[in-house]
């Protein structure tokens, strides 16, 4: 038996050694070389010269493209990365809940649904110059100075993505146009896995459909719900295609984020360990919202 067993984990060995090399060479071995050239100064890809917290203290204190702290409001990738956060993930959720639950009542639900889609199979180039059109200054060429110009004659056109206020904001908006038809097809799903008979139970005591929605539907899209917004948060803290098609982090800087630092510092400006630093803060930062959604799977799996 003990032969037996001695054999059988060799054999699972052997068909797991694939698996642990890429994860090795692309993964493990990648992440460990970026930790140690964030303490060193780095020439491109390059160890330099160890600096030890230089790179993180001067990130932290000094850098005002990443974190300025000594305005008010504070500026900086990592205070528009927080802004992302809030706003992206409640208005990508949020809508696609909203648009899940509305479709579910109409006959014509999949064309909803694929309409709503439809964003999702356009590539972020793509959508990052439909975009840049949209909010072209314009009027002729920009769709929304179009619209507003239409209603309001005297409107004067505005530069969407190259004024310091709005820049955030309106990559924000083609960022929840691209996402929220995915989490409208992930919760009305989940949706649809809701016993009916819960539903119509709740109709005959009397329950409208305000109360169902708040005390039964809600509550029973919890677990799709907090999948959906950690996968919508990771997304967040890595967004870079938007920002490097429709702005360079600019104007002024304005709409960088942290993924986007790491590329211009490790790829434009070749500093390979400063640029290394901005990406071990982005993983520390994407660490804790992994640990909290495995920690939730295995709740879970307890109850069950």
């Amino acid at each position: 038996m003990t032969a037996q067993r001695h054999t059988f984990l060799t054999w699972n060995w052997l068909f797991i050694l694939p698996a642990l090399t890429l994860l090795g060479s692309f993964v493990v071995y990648p992440t460990l070389w970026t930790i140690r050239m964030s303490f060193d100064t780095g020439l491109g890809l390059r160890l330099q010269k160890f600096v030890g917290l230089d790179n993180y203290i001067r990130l932290l204190t000094r850098d005002q493209f990443f974190l300025n702290l000594s305005t008010f409001p504070p500026s900086g990738a990592v205070i528009n990365n927080i802004i992302w956060l809030v706003l992206f993930t409640t208005l990508t959720v949020g809508l696609g809940l909203v648009i899940a639950v509305l479709a579910d009542r109409v006959p014509y639900e999949p064309i909803v649904k694929a309409v709503v889609f439809l964003p999702m199979a356009i590539s972020f180039t793509a959508a990052g110059i439909i975009w840049l059109f949209v909010y072209s200054p314009d009027a002729n060429t920009g769709l929304l100075n179009a619209l507003i110009t239409a209603i309001y004659p005297s409107w004067k056109s505005v530069a969407w993505v190259g004024r310091v206020g709005t820049v955030t904001y309106s990559v924000i908006i083609a960022a929840v146009w691209m996402w929220v038809g995915f989490a409208t097809v992930v919760l009305s799903a989940a949706l649809k896995s809701i016993p009916q008979e819960i539903t119509e139970a709740a109709r005959v005591d009397g329950a409208n459909e305000w109360h169902i929605f708040w005390r039964i539907t809600l509550p029973m899209l919890t677990s799709p719900i907090a999948v959906l917004t950690t996968t919508m948060v990771i997304n967040v803290l890595k967004i870079f295609d938007l920002i490097y098609i429709m702005t360079r982090g600019g104007p002024q800087g304005a709409s960088r984020v942290i993924a986007y630092t790491m590329y211009t510092e490790t790829f434009e400006a070749g500093k390979g360990g400063y640029g290394s630093a901005v990406a071990v803060i982005m993983l520390l930062l994407i660490i804790p919202v992994m640990l909290l959604n495995l920690r939730r799977f295995q709740a879970e799996e307890a109850e069950r």
